[in-house]
């Protein structure tokens, strides 16, 4: 059999996987035993993981996800009033499915920012599509856009995104512009689409950061009444995390090593 022609077709077919798994195969003698029928399902297998984990790979790099968080090292340790069995109901990603909302609040540094980033992440590896980005930044993609003729095109892709995530709402108050960009998002994806929202604010303060009460109400509308609820409270992460690293004992230096005069030199 010449391997190696058979190894150029798989990847001519890109069938990466497969070709992978086939190698392995071939370095492993115990497999032999195996039917062919079995073999040929452990070459498939490998292909669909392959394949799949390219998918998400995908969906990773296009979710913008700049600092990594992983949806299984949420820390349930540090009291911030976190729901564990909450938390994992909702790492199914149903709410997605059912085109639900996602609000997350809480003080500075109680890890608001870590805990939408990981539902992104696990929305992106349940087969669904995500966008994240800083609040502040997506008003001004939505500025910028507007103002050089791509305002319909990124509402457009805003619109197919299974899960849009908005970081730190409400720093800063919204004006008259941004509240009515922010309504036609938020209309498009109403019913058919979800959204991740994280604040310093808590959710009943929203309408007056908001500062236009007919721009409000329909914004909240929209946003809150289908929207699952974190409500996190407690001391600060960040701030436990300098504490402990402050209380950590310092690493003593070494002492410097003494030098002895060699046998038959004179010092």
């Amino acid at each position: 059999m010449l391997r190696q022609p058979t190894f150029d077709k798989l990847h001519s077919l890109r069938l990466r996987g497969m070709a992978e798994a086939f190698e392995q195969q071939l370095n492993q003698p115990d497999l032999a035993a195996l039917s062919f029928e079995e073999r040929f399902g452990l070459l498939v297998d490998a292909q669909w993981t392959w394949k799949e984990n390219q998918a998400v790979a995908g969906r990773l790099k296009k979710a913008h996800l700049t600092l990594s968080a992983c949806f299984e090292d949420i820390n349930f340790r540090h009291p911030r009033n976190l729901d564990r069995s909450l938390i994992r109901s909702l790492g199914d990603c149903q709410w997605v499915a059912r085109h639900q909302n996602l609000l997350i609040t809480g003080p500075t540094g109680i890890g608001k920012s870590y805990l939408g980033r990981a539902f992104l992440q696990k929305a992106c590896q349940q087969g669904y599509t995500a966008y994240y980005t800083r609040a502040s930044r997506f008003f001004r993609d939505l500025e910028v856009a507007h103002a050089d003729g791509r305002y319909d095109r990124l509402l457009r892709s805003l619109a197919r995104t299974d899960l849009l995530g908005l970081d730190d709402w409400g720093l800063a108050p919204l004006s008259d512009a941004q509240c009515r960009y922010l309504l036609e998002v938020l209309d498009d994806r109403y019913g058919c689409r979800s959204t991740l929202i994280t604040s310093q604010y808590a959710i009943q303060q929203w309408h007056g950061q908001i500062g236009f009460p007919t721009l409000a109400d329909a914004i909240l509308d929209r946003l809150v009444h289908n929207a699952h609820k974190l409500e996190l409270d407690g001391e600060s992460l960040r701030r436990e995390k300098a504490k402990s690293e402050a209380d950590l004992p310092s690493r003593p230096l070494d002492p410097e090593p003494q030098r002895h005069p060699r046998k038959g030199v004179r010092s």
